[in-house]
């Protein structure tokens, strides 16, 4: 069985846009969607989508509690249910459906796919030049600091929950941004088999981006002091 993971928050103008997408790749799964209290009318849409079709379920929290809260939250449903491929991606129209028919064509093989944003060199051309600059710089940052060769700040991926051992997943502590790397991390460190297939990722054209500043240097100190304290382990 195969589940995808969509954590929304504030994104009622582009969630039936992309349930849309993912219904035109005509693959057999699930959908949850996981709400940290939306108070744009996302969560009314949803349901509107959960009364039409019932493969899709709903987690609705009470209040923000972090998009890396919102995965562990999913994966543990995910394990719980006894999914045996799990994906994920965000809402805001950033990750093409498309995308998911090769994610599922390597799932086999590998323990975890992953999506690559540089790859393909032009694919963040539609980005400001400065969310441009700062995302190049996490990456060459990350895989200095971790001594490791991925795009693994990104949400777009897939598992494969035969091989991954959700306790390996959840040693990741970070509930926000920086879950995304840090649980990459430790599966490769795991030993764990990881591919990545090149993306094209545009700017979000609908909404706002959720990531705030406060956000962008949280990450960029628990990456220093991940990597301190690993350096010495």
């Amino acid at each position: 069985m195969k589940l995808l993971i969509i954590p929304t928050l504030n994104e009622k103008k582009n969630i039936s846009k992309l349930y849309n997408g993912i219904k035109k790749n005509n693959i057999l799964l699930d959908i949850l969607f996981i709400d940290d209290n939306s108070s744009d009318g996302t969560r009314s849409e949803i349901l509107k989508l959960k009364s039409k079709d019932k493969k899709i379920n709903y987690i609705f929290r009470p209040k923000k509690m972090g998009i890396g809260s919102a995965h562990k939250n999913g994966l543990k449903y995910a394990y719980k249910n006894k999914y045996n491929i799990i994906l994920t991606m965000d809402a805001d129209g950033t990750h093409d459906p498309k995308y998911i028919k090769d994610l599922l064509k390597f799932s086999n093989k590998f323990d975890l796919v992953s999506t690559n944003r540089f790859f393909n060199k032009n694919s963040l051309m539609e980005w400001p030049i400065q969310r441009r600059f700062l995302t190049k710089i996490r990456y060459y940052l990350i895989n200095f600091l971790l001594n490791i060769n991925y795009d693994s700040s990104g949400a777009y991926r897939c598992y494969n929950a035969d091989r991954i051992k959700l306790k390996h997943i959840l040693l990741a502590n970070n509930n926000g941004y920086s879950f995304f790397w840090e649980s990459l991390y430790l599966l490769n460190k795991k030993k764990y088999l990881i591919k990545e297939i090149p993306v094209y990722l545009p700017y979000r054209k609908v909404g706002s981006s959720k990531m705030t500043f406060k956000d962008i240097f949280g990450s960029l100190g628990y990456l220093l002091k991940y990597s301190f304290k690993n350096f010495f382990n």
